[in-house]
């Protein structure tokens, strides 16, 4: 398919978008942006990536319902919301920005027992906005990077070398929970 007579096209990539311009033979000069996935393969072509917004949720087999329950609420501060009425034990709580953690008692799990605290094993990560506020926040809860209680040890990262600051602390199934902020504070 080519220019319509007396129509220049041009094409200036700007990845994930791509520019369209033309300059028309009166003078007349327009540009459109679209994604860059539009323009891949031609028009009409399906595109070859998923429009990702967000994770919506994290599930996490637990072994006591209750007693992780108690920990997202009181520790981690999260509000629990209506679960469906699933055949099985649960709990579900919000996160924050359409994010959500999913608990779920589970027969046969894959758990970590007996593994301390490990900043590179499987984890998830939330962002706070202040950095000293969390790190004295699980200080108030008891949490201290020399405990030898597994689970009220804190791993203290504020020069990360990911770039931004970050705390580790474990939930009672031993699930690696990574705090962190976007800037030292």
């Amino acid at each position: 398919m080519g220019s319509p007579r007396g129509v220049k096209v041009h094409w200036r990539l700007m990845a994930p978008f791509i520019c369209i311009g033309a300059n028309h033979a009166k003078n007349r000069t327009f540009f459109v942006w679209l994604p860059l996935a539009v323009c891949e393969n031609g028009p009409g072509a399906p595109i070859q990536r998923m429009d990702y917004q967000l994770i919506h949720h994290v599930a996490l087999t637990v072994t006591d319902l209750e007693r992780s329950r108690k920990f997202y609420l009181e520790v981690l501060g999260f509000r629990e919301i209506p679960r469906p009425p699933f055949t099985f034990p649960g709990a579900w709580f919000d996160i924050g920005n359409g994010q959500q953690l999913h608990l779920i008692v589970h027969t046969n799990p894959t758990m970590r027992t007996g593994k301390p605290l490990d900043t590179r094993d499987v984890h998830f990560a939330v962002r706070v906005p202040s950095f000293r506020e969390a790190v004295d926040y699980f200080h108030a809860k008891g949490y201290r990077e020399d405990s030898a209680d597994d689970f009220a040890r804190i791993i203290i990262h504020p020069r990360a070398t990911a770039g931004f600051p970050q705390i580790y602390i474990m939930d009672p199934d031993r699930h690696v929970i990574e705090v962190n902020s976007a800037v030292l504070d």
